[in-house]
C-alpha cells in the first residue's frame, strides 16, 4: 500500500519505504477440491475474504475521516479511501470478478476487442445491486450474477469501500500489457514473418551503442525473457525489419508502419509527464496500429485481434487525466518489492512456521530502517542552514556536459593513429587547429598556408578511448546521457581478439579552422 500524495521520485525508490506491506494473501491451490468450476469459485470468494478482512480499517475512517498528523506538524482529519488498484491482468478481472477474455473496465463484447471504440464502462453501482443479492437464494443470486456478466462471488470486498469505484480504479501496466503482452506478440509474428535466421543475423550485425543491449545470439533462443529485456529489444526492433523484404513479395510498407506506430504508444505511455498534445499522439498512434494491423491477417500471423491487452490500450488515456502519469502505477515497482518482502523474508526464516517468523523480520527491519533516518535527521539538524525564500525559476533543458578521465588510456604516435585509429589526417588538422587558435581571422588561402609552414615539435599525442556526455536527471543528480568510443583493436587477457569500435559522432561549433567565426557548421568525425 502507498499513499497518492508522495511524490513518485521517492515512491519509485525502495529504499524511501514509501510502499509498505499490509497482509500475505494465501496462494493456496486447494487441490482437496476436485471440481475445478467449485476451486475457482473458492479460491475467489478466499482471495475476497482476506482482502476484505485487510481493508475492513478504512471502511469507516473513509466515511467519517480520521485525524492524522502532516509532515509539516499540522493535524488533519483524512479519508482513506481506496484510489486505484494495481496488478496485472488475472490479477484486475479477479479483483472485478469479471471472466478472463473480458475487460475489466467496459462492458466491450469479447468478439470486439480487437476494434479501436469505446463501449459503455462498467459501474460499480450496478455490481452492488448485483452482490446484495448474494444472501438471498442461491439461484436468484446466480442468475443475476449471468445476466451481468460477473461471477457469483460473496461480497466482493470493495462493496462496502466508501467513495470506491473497482472498475474505475483498474489502471493500466506497462510492463505486462505492453512489454510482456503487446511486445512480446509483436515480436513472436516478426520472427514467423521473415524467420528466425534474418533477425538473429540482423541483432548479430548491428552495431554496439550507447544503452543498447547487443543480442550476439539472437533473440529467439532467449528463455524466460524479462520486462527489461524486452525493453531493450524494442530499441533495435525498427532496424531489424526496417529494409527487409517480406516473402511472398508483399509490400513492407503497412508492416513497418504497424510496428512503428506501437513503440511510438509504448514510449509515449512512459513519458513521466502529459499535455493534451502528448495524448492526443498517444491516441494517435494505437489509431495508425488499427489502420495497418490487416498485414499481420494478410501474412497468415493472425485471424483476429480479440486480445485483452490490446483492448486494453484504448484506457490508457482516461487513466493518464484520472490518476497521473503509467509510472505512478507500473507495476515494476510492486514486483521488485517482492523481492524485499517477501524472498528475502522467507531467506531469512528456518522454512518452520514461516509467516510468523517473516512478520516478526519485517517488523524488526522496519524498526532499524526508521531508527537509522532518525539519526541520521538529527545529525543532519545542527548543519542545516536556515530557510531562505527562494525565487523560482523558469524550465529549463538540461544542458549537456563531457565526461572524461583524468589521465588518458594511451600515448599514440602519429604513425598509430593513422594506422590503427584510421586518423590519416590527423596531422594536418592538428596544424590547422593551431593556426585557427593563433589568428582566427584569417582567410582559408592564408590559413592553409600558414600550416603548410607549421612544424609540430612532437610525434605522439595523449588519446582517450572514452568519452561520456552527462545530464542532470529529474532528481537533480548527473546521469549518463550517451558516451562515444574511439578503440583500436586490441586483445584481451586471454588472447582473444577484441574487435575495434569508432562511433560516429556529430560535432557543433562556432566556426571551421581557415572560414573566421562564418556561423555554425555541422561535421561528422570518426
Amino acid at each position: 500500500m502507498t499513499i497518492g500524495n508522495i511524490p513518485k521520485n521517492v515512491r519509485r525508490k525502495p529504499s524511501r519505504m514509501a510502499q509498505i506491506l499490509i497482509g500475505f494473501i494465501p496462494t493456496s491451490k486447494l487441490q482437496g477440491l476436485t471440481n475445478h468450476s467449485a476451486r475457482r469459485r473458492a479460491q475467489a470468494n478466499l482471495y475476497h475474504a482476506c482482502m476484505r478482512d485487510v481493508l475492513h480499517s478504512i471502511v469507516v475512517p473513509g466515511e467519517t475521516g480520521v485525524p492524522m498528523i502532516c509532515g509539516n506538524g499540522v493535524w488533519r482529519r483524512c479519508h482513506p479511501i481506496l484510489a486505484t488498484f494495481i496488478g496485472d491482468y488475472p490479477e484486475q478481472y479477479l479483483v472485478t470478478c469479471t471472466y478472463s477474455g473480458q475487460c475489466p473496465k467496459c462492458l466491450a463484447p469479447p468478439g470486439e476487442l480487437g476494434k479501436l471504440e469505446t463501449f459503455p464502462l462498467r459501474l460499480q453501482s450496478s455490481a452492488n445491486d448485483t452482490y446484495h443479492l448474494a444472501d438471498e437464494e442461491l439461484r436468484v443470486f446466480h442468475a443475476a450474477c449471468r445476466n451481468t456478466g460477473l461471477k457469483p462471488v460473496y461480497h466482493p470486498f470493495w462493496e462496502s469501500l466508501p467513495l470506491a469505484d473497482i472498475f474505475l480504479s483498474i489502471t493500466p501496466d506497462v510492463l505486462h500489457q505492453l512489454l510482456q503482452g503487446i511486445m512480446k506478440r509483436l515480436i513472436g509474428w516478426l520472427v514467423s514473418i521473415f524467420g528466425l535466421t534474418v533477425i538473429n543475423a540482423r541483432c548479430r550485425a548491428m552495431p554496439p551503442n550507447h544503452k543498447v543491449m547487443l543480442f550476439t545470439k539472437g533473440i529467439t533462443s532467449l528463455s524466460r525473457i524479462s520486462g527489461h529485456e524486452h525493453k531493450k529489444m524494442c530499441c533495435i526492433l525498427v532496424g531489424l525489419i526496417v529494409d527487409l523484404p517480406i516473402p511472398g513479395g508483399w509490400d513492407s510498407t503497412r508492416l513497418v508502419r504497424a510496428v512503428r506506430a506501437l513503440l511510438d504508444f509504448l514510449y509515449l505511455a512512459q513519458y513521466q509527464s502529459h499535455t493534451s498534445d502528448t495524448l492526443e499522439q498517444l491516441h494517435n498512434a494505437l489509431a495508425a496500429f488499427h489502420d495497418n494491423k490487416a498485414i499481420f491477417v494478410d501474412l497468415g500471423e493472425r485471424e483476429q485481434f480479440n486480445i485483452p491487452k490490446l483492448h486494453s490500450l484504448t484506457h490508457y488515456v482516461s487513466s493518464i487525466r484520472l490518476f497521473g502519469t503509467t509510472d505512478n502505477y507500473n507495476t515494476e515497482q510492486t514486483e521488485r518489492l517482492h523481492i524485499d518482502f517477501a524472498k528475502n523474508a522467507y531467506r531469512a526464516t528456518n522454512k518452520k512456521d514461516i509467516y510468523s517468523q517473516m512478520t516478526a523480520w519485517l517488523q524488526r527491519r522496519e524498526k532499524i530502517l526508521i531508527h537509522t533516518m532518525f539519526i541520521k535527521w538529527r545529525q543532519c539538524e545542527d548543519l542545516r542552514q536556515p530557510e531562505t525564500h527562494r525565487i523560482s525559476e523558469p524550465p529549463h533543458m538540461p544542458t549537456q556536459t563531457i565526461k572524461m578521465a583524468v589521465n588518458p588510456t594511451k600515448s599514440a604516435t602519429f604513425e598509430d593513429l593513422a594506422c590503427n585509429y584510421g586518423a590519416v589526417d590527423f596531422q594536418d588538422a592538428l596544424a590547422d587547429y593551431l593556426v585557427y587558435l593563433s589568428n582566427p581571422g584569417l582567410s582559408a588561402h592564408s590559413a592553409r598556408q600558414r600550416a603548410d609552414n607549421t612544424l609540430i615539435p612532437f610525434r605522439s599525442v595523449p588519446v582517450f578511448h572514452k568519452i561520456k556526455f552527462t545530464k542532470c536527471g529529474p532528481s537533480g543528480d548527473l546521469e549518463i546521457s550517451d558516451s562515444a568510443h574511439a578503440r583500436p583493436k586490441g586483445m584481451d587477457m586471454r588472447a582473444r581478439i577484441i574487435p575495434a569500435r569508432f562511433d560516429t559522432v556529430v560535432v557543433h561549433q562556432d566556426g571551421v579552422p581557415g572560414q573566421g567565426n562564418k556561423g555554425k557548421n555541422y561535421f561528422y568525425r570518426n
